[in-house]
């Protein structure tokens, strides 16, 4: 079983990370601007389950799988690079669009799907998470100690994300957005395609 004090000590180093600029924050408010508190939920949701996925993979060892399969690890970022580089032009292209919030046509179809994707194509995001978990947790978790920090970890990201919803969807914050849409969308989608290019072009 996970000792207290070091699942708070992940949960802390979880919240700063996700605190960070990301691919991940950066579509998740977007995706509640643009398309309300529930996309925004279901991004959030999405992002975290794929999240606890990684830690599970982690603490199953893929990262050493990974270090003997280089390949694997190249082919996973080449994909996860091109496909931070597509949000990245539609994100700007789309730039100079008007939402009208009142038009269904606005609404998010697949928010879910947008957030998996996001984080399953960062393999980065196992290799996080394996060295968080070498580092705060004790060898030998066993079965049980490995569910509690995956729920745990999904858990933690839901309320986070969950929270950033409630935040974003409020009609003063919306409404600052909106009128800033056209400069906050070609600087999300230029931090996309740098993080992209970053992910493509790196050594490790």
């Amino acid at each position: 079983m996970p000792d207290l004090a070091a699942l708070v000590l992940f949960n802390l180093t979880l919240l700063a990370a996700l605190a960070s600029p990301g691919p991940a924050m950066i579509l998740a408010i977007r995706n509640t601007v643009v398309g309300g508190i529930g996309s925004g939920l279901r991004t959030g949701i999405g992002l975290a389950l794929v999240a606890g996925l990684w830690t599970a993979t982690a603490l199953l060892g893929l990262g050493a799988v990974f270090a003997v399969v280089p390949w694997l690890y190249g082919a996973l970022k080449f994909v996860g690079a091109l496909y931070l580089l597509w949000l990245a032009v539609t994100m700007w292209r789309s730039a100079d669009t008007t939402l009208d919030m009142t038009n269904e046509h606005t609404r998010l179809h697949h928010p879910l799907r947008d957030g998996m994707l996001v984080n399953l194509l960062n393999p980065k995001s196992v290799l996080f998470a394996g060295a968080v978990l070498v580092v705060i947790f004790p060898a030998g978790l066993g079965a049980m100690g490995s569910v509690i920090v995956v729920v745990n970890h999904i858990v933690v990201e839901i309320a986070a994300y969950g929270l950033l919803a409630i935040a974003f969807s409020r009609p003063v914050i919306r409404a600052g957005f909106l009128r800033a849409k056209s400069a906050l969308d070609r600087a999300a989608g230029a931090i996309m395609a740098a993080l992209g290019l970053r992910l493509l072009f790196e050594r490790s």
